[in-house]
């Protein structure tokens, strides 16, 4: 007994059976080696390598940091008082150039206590150099347009790569520098204000001193004259008896 093709040249149930699987197959191997990359995020409690703790206001912790970044060649592009972006070129070969973007932001860790957390996330971008010839072409009306054998290239830096720099020790050089920026900072606050804090001489406040000329030195006021003196009435003496009265002046 023959049996009639299938209408419309379809395939048979056991091939199309064996081609679903095929495909099922390719498609759980596929989603088995690839990963993905979300899934290396791991958003734990452990301490990161994108912050760190100061014990400082965060304007004087993005102040340190900033003064960090300009002492390392970075150009502070936005630097608004707790947060700051910032940006550096390099070209490690001929035709191959690399950009690092900086971004801190500087948070209280609790209100009314002293200590700052700063966060910071550097990324890299890579570029190429591209490129594109150009060639010169004259139109001309009967012939069309004619091109000459003269031409030249246009180069174009092309971004062929972005990732967040995820290197601990990056960040760790990063950190101690604005530790240290932060220390000096702390040391001139002290002198400041230990200088402020030591007692001033009393400003005169005489006219004359006010006014600016000088001062005449003060005069002696003239001794009070010594009262003279003054001569008592003789007092009368009383002699001894059998002698006569003599008048004798005594001066007191």
């Amino acid at each position: 007994m023959i049996r009639a093709p299938f209408p419309n040249g379809a395939l048979r149930p056991t091939a199309a059976c064996l081609l679903a699987a095929s495909v099922a197959l390719l498609s759980a191997c596929a989603a088995s080696t690839g990963q993905r990359v979300y899934d290396q995020e791991s958003f734990d409690t452990r301490a990161s390598a994108f912050s760190r703790e100061f014990v400082a206001s965060p304007s004087d912790t993005c102040g340190a940091a900033r003064r960090a970044l300009l002492s390392q060649g970075y150009v502070v592009q936005l630097a608004p008082g707790d947060q700051m972006q910032a940006h550096k070129r390099f070209q490690p070969a001929g035709e191959i150039h690399v950009q690092i973007d900086f971004h801190v932001v500087c948070a209280p860790t609790a209100r009314g206590q002293p200590t700052t957390v700063a966060f910071v996330s550097a990324v890299q971008d890579r570029y190429t150099l591209k490129k594109t010839p150009i060639s010169a072409s004259v139109g001309v009306s009967p012939l069309g347009s004619i091109s000459l054998p003269f031409a030249t290239t246009s180069d174009a830096l092309v971004k062929v790569a972005s990732e967040t720099i995820g290197a601990g020790r990056f960040y760790d050089r990063f950190f101690d520098l604005v530790e240290h920026h932060l220390a000096e900072q702390m040391a001139l606050n002290v002198e400041g204000t230990v200088t402020a804090a030591s007692p001033a001489a009393p400003a005169d406040t005489t006219p004359a001193a006010a006014s600016g000329s000088p001062v005449p030195a003060p005069v002696a006021s003239p001794a009070s004259a010594a009262p003279a003196a003054v001569a008592s009435p003789a007092a009368t003496v009383a002699p001894p008896a059998g002698q006569a009265l003599v008048g004798v002046a005594v001066k007191q």
